[in-house]
């Protein structure tokens, strides 16, 4: 029969130092119970109770930095209705029904890509390539990662600022690359071009071609998932309003990884693909591990048209996102068709 978990009273100085000694071993150096007792030649029972005791005294402080919750139900019911291998579902809602306040929406974002960052470092292998669009999904992510085994890392999008040098992107394919201490392979070019020509003579400078090269490389990816015009999308905000009339003839609905895409989750063709420089989404489709990072807030139709897609292998989200596409269409959706799903035929490598 276990021992009683009481509290150890601290009647002398190395009591203090032996619950720190083994608070050490447990919470920073991953040893268990049995091997802390065996080293220290106490039972595992005693052990706990010092463990206990250190949380008690504030030897130890707990502190969860985010005010967000993964949902492991919901994020399974996504990945079967959706056939994803990853669903994380994050609930950020706060208050009744499901809503979330102003004040969390302008942490949601943060919460998803840190969230994303722990899904990556869970799947990322040594010897990985991976790719990073310039979403604000992304750049969430590369802030919250802390280590990664030894990967490169490519740029699969052009920037949308003037600063070709220092863009959100680049920034965040640089520390992505160095939480694994792999090397980054930036695009210091603007993903929208003004003619095909330009475009097509950016695309052949050395360092943009190495770039380009590695994108056959790539065996996991996150990109952004975003409604096409709304406050998160790339491509929108490059497009002169003509050009952004006709996209919408055309029926767009989402962007993914710089690829815009109608609600049936099919890439929406037009001249501008020429003059953009971005992964395909032929490349997309042939990487092993495509994870898609909502946005959060209204962008339900957007994310239902890349799972429609059948481009993603995981997604992360919010869980208000994640309840309207299993259970009821949002009022921003049309009615719900089943998704594609992710085909076996690979893209050109």
């Amino acid at each position: 029969m276990a021992e009683p978990a009481e509290v150890v009273a601290f009647t002398a100085p190395i009591d203090t130092l032996l619950a720190a000694a083994v608070a050490r071993r447990f919470y920073l150096e991953n040893r268990s119970k049995v091997e802390i007792a065996e080293e220290f030649g106490i039972s595992r029972f005693k052990v706990a109770r010092l463990l206990d005791a250190a949380v008690a005294h504030d030897i130890v402080r707990i502190d969860i930095t985010v005010p967000a919750e993964i949902d492991v139900p919901l994020g399974r019911a996504l990945s079967e209705r959706f056939g994803l291998r990853h669903g994380i579902v994050v609930n950020v809602s706060r208050g009744e029904g499901g809503a979330t306040a102003p004040a969390d929406q302008r942490h949601t974002g943060r919460w998803l890509g840190t969230a994303a960052a722990r899904l990556l470092s869970e799947i990322a292998e040594e010897g990985d390539v991976l790719g990073l669009d310039g979403s604000h999904a992304v750049d969430a992510l590369s802030e919250a990662v802390t280590r990664l085994p030894l990967c490169d890392v490519v740029q699969l999008t052009g920037v949308r600022g003037r600063d070709l040098a220092h863009d959100a992107a680049i920034a965040a394919v640089r520390r992505t690359a160095a939480a694994g201490g792999g090397r980054a392979y930036p695009l210091h070019t603007p993903l929208l071009l003004p003619d095909a020509t330009t475009a097509a003579v950016l695309r052949s400078q050395p360092a943009t071609a190495d770039t380009l090269e590695r994108f056959g490389l790539v065996t996991k990816a996150v990109v952004g998932i975003a409604a096409w015009d709304g406050p998160h999308a790339t491509v929108y905000g490059a497009l002169s309003e003509p050009e952004r009339e006709t996209l919408r003839e055309a029926g767009a609905c989402a962007e993914v990884g710089g690829q815009v895409l109608d609600a049936a989750g099919l890439p929406v063709a037009t001249e501008l693909d020429a003059r953009m420089i971005s992964v395909s989404a032929a490349r997309l489709r042939g990487v092993n591990e495509l994870i898609g990072v909502s946005a959060g807030g209204r962008g339900t139709a957007a994310v239902r048209a890349a799972l429609r897609s059948g481009l993603l292998t995981g997604v992360v989200m919010d869980a208000t996102t994640a309840r309207r596409l299993l259970w009821q269409d949002g009022p921003d959706d049309p009615p719900g068709t089943a998704p594609s799903p992710r085909t076996t035929e690979r893209g050109p490598r």
